[in-house]
């Protein structure tokens, strides 16, 4: 099974997988229907005052990302949502979802790599 990153605004091209969104906030003009949402892992996200400081900024990326790895490797939900994936992996394709315009720079991104080092997942990225 694989790993997968997908914006959230890209029509699925089909509901083969377990969708985790995993931004804080929820993403502007999607409907809970439309989002087509297993999980909402809030609790991964970048801490607020982290993500107000990135502000989509790619010229802060390589620092957010640094400081979003502390902050999962720090974060008592990183353990779960690590354990969560691994385990639906066995069976299912996982989607990691997001809401960024930028496809590049972004907090997905750099969980998605995160979760990738572990190196106890196959990982893909979706095209969009």
């Amino acid at each position: 099974m694989k790993l997968q990153l997908e914006r959230i605004y890209t029509k699925p091209a089909d509901l083969n997988g377990y969708r985790i969104l995993v931004d804080r906030l929820w993403p502007r003009g999607i409907s809970k229907a439309t989002a087509h949402l297993d999980a909402w892992e809030k609790a991964i996200a970048p801490s607020p005052a982290l993500r107000k400081w990135f502000n989509h900024d790619p010229s802060k990326f390589s620092e957010f990302a640094k400081n979003y790895q502390q902050e999962l490797n720090q974060n008592p939900a990183t353990a779960i949502f690590i354990n969560e994936v691994a385990q639906r992996l066995a069976t299912q394709n996982v989607i990691l979802l997001y809401g960024a315009k930028d496809q590049k720079h972004n907090q997905a991104v750099v969980l998605f790599q995160y979760l990738q080092n572990l190196s106890i997942i196959q990982t893909s990225l979706s095209k969009d």
